[in-house]
């Protein structure tokens, strides 16, 4: 199936780190392997991966890559990152970007359409992306090199159409799995552990990535290649079946040290907290549980004079884009402007992009979200050393009531609104109760010992009256692990028997609450265009590939109960249908065109779009 093949020497012209430099000499077993490798954000996992992964590939344990990420995000700017490095690992290999919008991605476009222009020779180098692999995620997976989400993969162990195509293109890869606490949900832990073993039965190998992965998570994924540790060191390198590296060299960069945590009883203080940083000259963020909550506190901090800035998903893809990278040019890696910035942001900044700020205040959220979070505080240091930032530690302000004061379940969202509803309290109130005690977050000999206390075996009684919260937790959990239990297709089955052709949506790879795409439109004189068109264009010049694309980009998607008693725009309206005319059926069904007002940005009575603030529901039911 693969038609490249691995090269011998260094991947990167950098000095390795010590985890890198681990996964040089690290002994790798026979036949199939599973490597963990454990350690805190901003320690070049990804790079010790790719180590392995060309260390596996010549040793023949198998021919290409399949990197899975958690979020379409992470996706895209891993395969940024991706190309010289895959150029330097392949002859000649096929690269492809495989999630729902890879189509949007400038990077993957260009890489395709230079493809086209000017094919592919045996005589040639470099890496390239064919027309047919790109143009379908189900394909994508049979390219030298796969990057994509979680979800491509996971669909290889559901019963739905092509699920046979899937399998059978991830069989010849090393399979790189990042974020792997990310997918501790009942449901999605379920399909992992299937889809390793279904990898593990092709002789396929794997390679999972994390910074706080509960023990009892590592064991059953362990076991999926017959591995066990009962290790509590962290960081740690566990081969299954073999080895477990704990003992690193010291890292010569400056390291940050502890973090310092402290706890905030009110959105005043947190506000006061940011302003008043923000006139020391720090870079400052603040990190929402909710996106109604992250709007609240930009008008808050603009109601202060804070000139802050809004980060979060329910803005159209265009728009995000264009946001995102004004993000990453002030508090990158190598950003500038950084003095006094201020970002409001919602959980996207935990993984997606590498940010670095001087001061961090979140909302309460679960230990592994916080530690993710953490790790955009005070990151680059040998970039930016201590003696470079306008203060003198880095401190953790936490927005959390009191977890010694809990007079009733509506505890949390006494202090937080409707992010009090996010994650799961009894995680959040055990996040709160051993943060606060220890004061501190220490990186890497720290972090193992606070998350065994939210999600290890011998965690903290709840207060009596958080306890039906619990039961409601535990309820939750058991029907998610059985109806991922039923959906999943076994070996045991076979091909006929495992494989119903049903649709994705049938057999999901995440549960969550249902969601509505709404297609944001502007009106013009020549009709209704999408919001990501540039002004003075008509759509009548444009190809229906490019009209797809600017749709596409101008997409906000939202959860269908916030909209439930709105009156959105009627889709039979004549320039709606105009605009539509060009939709397969499958589209105009899932997709909601909303035109936007030109003055005041309303869509209908309780929701209007502002390019700066997002998509606004005023109403819900």
């Amino acid at each position: 199936m693969s038609g490249t093949t691995a090269r011998e020497g260094e991947l990167f012209d950098f000095a390795l780190r010590p985890l890198q430099e681990a996964c040089v000499s690290l002994a790798l077993p026979e036949g199939p392997a599973l490597v963990v490798l454990e350690a805190e954000t901003g320690v070049g996992k990804t790079e010790a991966a790719l180590i392995l992964v060309q260390r596996m590939i010549l040793a023949g344990k198998g021919r290409g890559l399949f990197f899975a990420l958690p979020t379409m995000a992470t996706a895209d700017a891993m395969f940024g990152r991706a190309r010289r490095v895959m150029e330097t690992m392949f002859t000649n290999p096929s690269l492809t970007l495989a999630h729902g919008r890879a189509g949007l991605s400038v990077p993957f476009r260009d890489l395709v359409n230079e493809g086209s222009r000017t094919g592919k020779s045996d005589d040639q180098s470099g890496v390239t992306s064919a027309e047919w692999l790109a143009s379908d995620n189900r394909r994508a997976l049979l390219a030298d090199v796969g990057i994509g989400t979680i979800d491509q993969a996971l669909l290889s162990v559901l019963p739905v159409r092509f699920q046979t195509l899937r399998h059978y293109g991830l069989a010849s890869k090393i399979l790189v799995v990042d974020e792997v606490h990310e997918m501790g949900e009942p449901y999605i832990a379920e399909e992992l552990v299937a889809l390793l073993q279904m990898h593990r039965a092709m002789g396929g190998s794997a390679i999972l990535l994390t910074a706080t992965l509960p023990l009892k998570l590592r064991a059953r994924l362990l076991e999926t290649y017959g591995g066990i540790s009962e290790s509590h060191a962290y960081p740690a390198i566990t081969v299954a079946g073999g080895e477990t590296v704990t003992q690193f060299d010291d890292d010569a960069r400056p390291q940050k040290g502890p973090v310092m945590v402290e706890r905030l009883s009110t959105m005043d203080e947190a506000v006061r907290y940011i302003a008043q940083s923000a006139a020391g000259g720090a870079a400052c963020v603040w990190v929402r549980n909710a996106v109604d909550d992250a709007i609240a506190a930009v008008d808050a901090l603009r109601a202060e004079g804070v000139q802050a800035h809004l980060l979060h998903a329910r803005f159209a893809l265009c728009d995000r884009k264009k946001l995102e990278q004004e993000v990453l040019d002030r508090v990158g890696r190598n950003g500038a402007g950084r003095k006094g910035f201020v970002l409001v942001a919602t959980q996207i900044v935990e993984a997606s992009l590498d940010l670095d700020f001087d001061v961090m205040v979140s909302d309460l959220a679960p230990i592994g979200s916080l530690i993710q979070r953490v790790g955009r505080l005070w990151r680059h240091m040998d970039v930016r050393p201590a003696t470079q930032r306008p203060v003198p530690a880095p401190v953790l302000k936490v927005l959390s009531p009191d977890p010694a004061e809990v007079q009733d379940d509506r505890w949390l969202q006494k202090v937080l609104e409707r992010g009090a509803w996010v994650y799961s309290l009894p995680d959040m109130w055990r996040t709160a109760s051993v943060l606060f005690k220890a004061g501190q977050i220490r990186t890497p000999d720290g972090l193992r010992s606070l998350i065994e206390a939210v999600h290890g075996d011998e965690v903290e009684n709840l207060p009596s009256v958080l306890d039906g919260a619990e039961a409601e937790g535990c309820g939750k959990a058991m029907a998610a692990r059985h109806r991922a239990l039923q959906n999943l297709a076994t070996i045991e089955d076979g091909y006929r028997k495992g494989g119903c052709g049903a649709d994705d949506t049938t057999y999901p790879t995440r549960l969550g609450d249902e969601t509505r795409i709404l297609a944001l439109a502007r009106q013009t004189d020549h009709g209704l265009v999408p919001w990501a068109q540039a002004e003075g264009v008509p759509s009548d010049e444009l190809g229906r590939s490019e009209l797809a694309a600017l749709w596409a980009l101008s997409e906000v998607s939202v959860r269908s109960k916030r909209l439930v008693g709105l009156d959105l725009p009627d889709q039979d309206r004549a320039d709606i249908q105009e605009a539509q005319r060009y939709w397969p059926q499958w589209k105009k069904k899932a997709v909601t065109i909303c035109p936007v007002h030109e003055i005041d940005g309303a869509i209908c009575q309780g929701v209007c779009y502002r390019s700066d603030i997002g998509l606004l529901i005023y109403h819900s039911s």
